[in-house]
């Protein structure tokens, strides 16, 4: 039995929040939301999450800022850049600091769910990597 996915989207437009949230809760995903950079960033200190879904174009901090933080932060969670507005230059630079993937709005929700189990595997993989290299040491 695998255990939820516990995930975090973050983006300004709140009906984005509110239907993103409700189907990827039916994929059996237990969903956080934050309308912004700073929100998401207090919550990542308050609550264990595997995948962030982070949107690049919010107004105060950018998705990219927001990205470096979390990489510092919390090495092991991984981010999937979402954006309506591709631009070449943010997706290289999410990719360099560390973006699991990018993808563009609207998405379709069977992807994005299928992206979000893969960063998740990801993520799992590379603690469970850093817990049997603590134990040898």
């Amino acid at each position: 039995m695998t255990m939820a996915t516990r995930l975090l989207i973050v983006d300004d437009e709140e009906r984005f929040l509110k239907t993103t949230k409700a189907l990827m809760e039916k994929r059996q995903c237990v969903v956080a939301t934050a309308p912004g950079g700073i929100e998401a960033l207090d919550l990542l200190r308050r609550q264990e999450v595997d995948v962030v879904v982070l949107d690049v174009k919010m107004p105060g901090m950018d998705g990219v800022e927001v990205l470096g933080r979390i990489k510092k932060d919390h090495p092991l969670v991984e981010v999937i850049m979402l954006t309506g507005h591709s631009t070449t230059e943010s997706a290289v630079e999410g990719m360099k600091l560390g973006a699991f993937d990018y993808l563009l709005k609207p998405c379709d929700i069977d992807i994005l769910h299928g992206k979000v189990l893969e960063a998740r595997d990801k993520k799992l993989t590379r603690q469970e990597r850093m817990n049997r290299d603590k134990e040898n040491r």
